[in-house]
């Protein structure tokens, strides 16, 4: 998931679908980028479940799936705060010395 969320086209689709749901065109014609690659990128998001598609009559539209997001940002705190924790107990020994 996080080598999905590393791709700046990725972050500003998700960025787009976060103010509503879009289909592969009409992102392309919000985003500097053709809509085979915007295709591309949504099958990526799509395969790491942070978009789902939604088919709104003819229609194919794209949807963020918050919970995924979510739980991904729960994830990196704990691990910053482990981090924070450890350059702590460092700096207190270092202190120390």
């Amino acid at each position: 998931m996080l080598s999905a969320l590393a791709d700046e086209t990725r972050w500003s689709i998700l960025t787009a679908l976060g103010e509503g749901d879009a289909s592969a065109s009409a992102l392309a014609g919000r985003l500097p980028v053709s809509r085979q690659a915007i295709a591309k990128h949504l099958g990526v998001l799509q395969e790491v479940r942070l978009v789902e598609p939604v088919r709104v009559g003819r229609e194919v539209r794209f949807r963020v799936i918050g919970a995924e997001l979510s739980d991904t940002a729960t994830a990196l705190d704990a691990i910053g705060r482990e981090w924070d924790r450890r350059l702590a107990a460092i700096k207190q020994i270092a202190e120390g010395l």
